[in-house]
């Protein structure tokens, strides 16, 4: 292996250190995409002349929705074998350990009960109106991922493959996986910028989370292939467990896209 060839990746995870302060790239990259995502979304409600008193509520279930459901995900998809006699690990979030699709499982429940208690209107209403901002949280998330040296890609000799000094395994040159999923969700944000600016997508109930799920996952199911296993149990698995996790998501996103809507469908029912 010639290192002259590849990335040597260096990143130090931490900003700043100093006693017990300690302040992460990701937690910053976290932080940074929700507060993007604010400002999306205020811009938004002010468009459609919305309550923008729904805003601080709205923001906080979605924080507290798509943090708690992506640590239970990690927890009962990968690695429940190790929490079940480890249970009071599980709210320690600061150990890492957050899986995407019990985000999207937490994220849906958090909205449900703000649709239900706060804007009196469908879900996939409000779903639709927050499909753009969560695909680019998604992208500052794995630049987070990058800089930690986590989720890394499997072996390659590809010329842009990286090496992660970091990482707890060998150090070969690996897949930039994090890069291609955060270029892959830049670009999926940019598809429903453009659908709910510049089309009628977002007057189809249900169309933009639609596409929101069917993009996201198709490409988290895709980059699968480049990353390394997340747990031991998926070395014989033909598809691993990002993959299984995301076929349904698909499928739901696909019949969100197509199903039939009544003519006379109303944004307020």
């Amino acid at each position: 292996m010639n290192p002259l060839l590849y990335i040597t990746w260096t990143a130090n995870p931490e900003i700043l250190s100093w006693e017990f302060i300690h302040i992460r790239w990701y937690g910053l990259l976290f932080a940074t995409g929700f507060a993007i995502g604010y400002y999306l979304t205020q811009r938004l409600f002010k468009a459609e002349k919305l309550p923008e008193a729904w805003l601080d509520g709205l923001l906080l279930t979605i924080v507290a929705g798509a943090i708690i459901g992506a640590r239970l995900g990690h927890v009962f998809f990968y690695q429940w074998d190790y929490y079940q006699d480890h249970l009071a690990e599980i709210p320690q979030i600061w150990q890492g350990g957050l899986a995407s699709h019990g985000g999207a499982i937490g994220l849906f429940l958090a909205l449900w009960i703000f649709s239900r208690r706060v804007s009196k209107k469908p879900l996939l209403w409000i779903t639709d109106r927050i499909a753009m901002s969560v695909a680019l949280a998604g992208t500052l998330i794995r630049l987070g991922n990058l800089m930690n040296h986590e989720i890394v890609g499997a072996p390659t000799d590809v010329p842009w493959a990286f090496i992660f000094t970091r990482y707890e395994a060998d150090p070969v040159p690996r897949h930039p996986s994090q890069l291609y999923e955060a270029l892959a969700y830049l670009l999926i944000f940019v598809v429903l910028y453009r659908m709910y600016w510049y089309t009628a997508a977002k007057e189809k109930i249900g169309q933009l989370t639609g596409w929101f799920f069917v993009l996201v996952f198709g490409a988290r199911f895709v980059i699968e292939f480049f990353k390394e296993v997340q747990v031991a149990k998926e070395l014989s698995m033909t598809l691993n467990l990002g993959q299984q996790l995301s076929i349904p998501l698909i499928i739901w996103g696909i019949y969100l896209i197509l199903r039939p809507r009544p003519k006379n469908e109303k944004l307020s029912n």
